[in-house]
């Protein structure tokens, strides 16, 4: 048995790793494998069988006591004994007929020769076998055995059953795994009482019935019933169904369910792969589709689209294009800000450069101090660069880590504002703020990260005071407007030109002619951009129309509210 269960072992584990190899092979094997266990779970606990015991127990009950009934009233002797010879009784049921010769005494409670043809009568068309036991549990009459006039008798010869084939020996091992376990009984030779308890209990008068097993492991259903007459036991009637016939009636109805399961298998089975196909399908698509994005290197690589699906893979498909679009899109990003970087920092290193293999060259102390002043100003330009650059460098990282979490985009403002005016130097542009009270309290609450919308409207107000003119003004609004929050920053500089309204917030984009090169680092409204982006919000570039009767630059950003409109 140990190999056995070794077997079983690997067997499961093959099964298992073969199930789970592939999402359409796990597909199909888990919806047949719920079929099998239903089909087990119903050939296991199905109640046919017992209903067909029991059903066949009150038929036999039934038949039992009309047959008992007819025996006391035609068959039993009224002085309780008749004389005749058994080996004569035989002879007479051969066809011989009853002559005068005499006979040895012996008691029989119940005459044969009128039991035998009633029998025949009534047992005959069911198929049911019927053994009578006189009153001493002697067995009299047995409808095995039982021969008409003018039969022959010859002993049963055996009969040698083919040898059952591999087919019907799996069919008899699973269905002996359903099959209850019943007391085994043996006949050989005439059985008497002694060996029956049913027949036992019916010559005390109480009918009984046995389920039992023959030596095949076929049911047999036994019924005893007492032929009483006048309140007396004449003997006992013990009917019994014929071997197979309740396996056989089983079998069928089992082989008929598992037809049925069979049937229900294979539609499940082709509905499973036509499931699976329409699922493992498009997922290895898409899988094959990543896969060729993460090595592919010279060509952009294309997701399938799948939207067109209205399920989870038409969502997936979606999801995987907008990710592979966002990776690409900061591929090419990252892969500008490089250049751009490079290009940034190699003016001044290139200025940087010469001034300082000239610096040993100057003869005068002008010259000198000229070299000396532009090689401060690149170092500066420097620093500023890459002060920028980092900020700009370490802000989604930053983005992505943080949690967002509510701000009062007023209470931010006005605290911003505050601080602005007081660090204002002389003859620079004062803020205004004006904030829409009719929005009511808590109007202005947004989702995000303070500091970074702090640094965005500093951006803001240094952009709007280096355009201002002495003494100037920058008026900042805040709005409800619906579900968004708008924010306004207005200066009174000369406005952007119309073909720069969207390079401002290019990086390293820069028009200050009247400040002089390299005064800025052109980063601020890019960064401003990026986080306001972050944030699920837009910001805008404009000109302070004619309505207004005043020129200057407007910005406008939009972020989502964070409470209801």
């Amino acid at each position: 048995m140990l190999w056995l269960g070794t077997w079983a072992r690997r067997a499961g584990r093959a099964v298992l790793a073969q199930a789970s190899s592939s999402l359409k092979r796990r597909i199909i094997f888990l919806n047949i494998a719920g079929l099998v266990a239903l089909s087990v779970t119903f050939l296991t606990f199905s109640t046919f069988r017992q209903s067909l015991i029991e059903a066949r127990v009150q038929s036999l009950l039934i038949q039992g006591d009309i047959i008992a009934g007819a025996i006391a009233a035609s068959a039993t002797v009224d002085a309780g004994t008749i004389l005749t010879d058994p080996d004569k009784l035989l002879e007479m049921q051969a066809g011989d007929g009853v002559g005068d010769e005499p006979v040895s005494p012996l008691e029989f409670s119940i005459n044969p020769e009128r039991v035998a043809p009633l029998l025949r009568r009534l047992v005959g068309p069911t198929g049911t076998r019927a053994r009578i036991y006189d009153r001493d549990g002697v067995l009299t009459l047995d409808t095995r055995t039982l021969y008409s006039r003018g039969d022959v008798s010859r002993p049963d010869i055996p009969v040698v059953a083919p040898e059952p084939t591999l087919l019907e020996r799996s069919w008899r091992w699973i269905a002996g795994l359903f099959r209850r376990d019943r007391p085994r009984f043996e006949e050989i030779g005439p059985q008497n009482a002694r060996n029956l308890p049913e027949v036992q209990r019916a010559l005390g008068g109480s009918s009984t019935h046995t389920v039992r097993a023959d030596s095949r492991g076929e049911t047999i259903v036994s019924v005893a019933v007492p032929i009483q007459r006048q309140r007396a036991v004449k003997g006992a009637l013990l009917l019994s169904t014929q071997r197979g016939d309740i396996d056989a009636a089983i079998a069928s109805e089992r082989f008929a369910l598992l037809q049925t399961f069979l049937m229900a298998g294979a539609v499940m089975m082709v509905l499973s792969y036509l499931m699976a196909n329409g699922i493992a399908g498009p997922v290895r698509r898409l899988a094959d589709a990543a896969e060729r994005v993460r090595h592919g290197s010279k060509a952009r690589q294309e997701i399938p689209d799948l939207t067109s699906r209205s399920d989870e893979i038409g969502h997936l498909s979606g999801a995987l294009r907008d990710m592979t679009n966002a990776l690409y899109l900061r591929i090419e990003a990252i892969e500008s800000f490089a250049a751009d970087v490079a290009h940034e920092l190699k003016n001044p290193l290139t200025s940087l450069r010469s001034a300082v293999e000239t610096l040993p060259l100057a003869r005068s102390e002008e010259s000198r101090g000229r070299l000396m002043s532009i090689i401060q100003h690149d170092v500066r330009r420097l620093d500023r660069l890459i002060t920028d650059i980092s900020d700009a460098s370490r802000l989604d990282a930053e983005l992505a880590r943080a949690d967002s979490e509510p701000i009062d985009l007023r209470l931010l403002l006005e605290t911003v504002v505050v601080v602005a005016n007081e660090r204002r130097r002389p003859h620079e542009a004062r803020i205004d703020l004006e904030v829409d009270e009719a929005a009511g309290p808590g109007a202005f609450v947004v989702s995000g990260h303070d500091s970074r919308l702090s640094q965005v409207v500093n951006n803001l107000f240094d952009n709007a005071r280096s355009f201002s003119p002495p003494e100037g003004a920058i008026w900042v609004r805040l709005a409800r407007d619906r579900g968004d929050v708008v924010l306004t920053v207005e200066d009174q500089g000369p406005g952007i030109p119309p073909h720069a309204l969207e390079r401002v917030f290019e990086r390293f984009y820069t028009d200050r002619p009247e400040q002089g090169f390299g005064q800025n680092s052109g980063l601020g409204l890019s960064i401003s951009r990026q986080i306001v982006e972050a944030h699920r919000g837009t910001i805008r570039a404009a000109n302070r129309g004619p309505e207004s009767g005043r020129s200057g630059a407007r910005f406008t950003i939009r972020l989502p509210a964070h409470g209801p409109a």
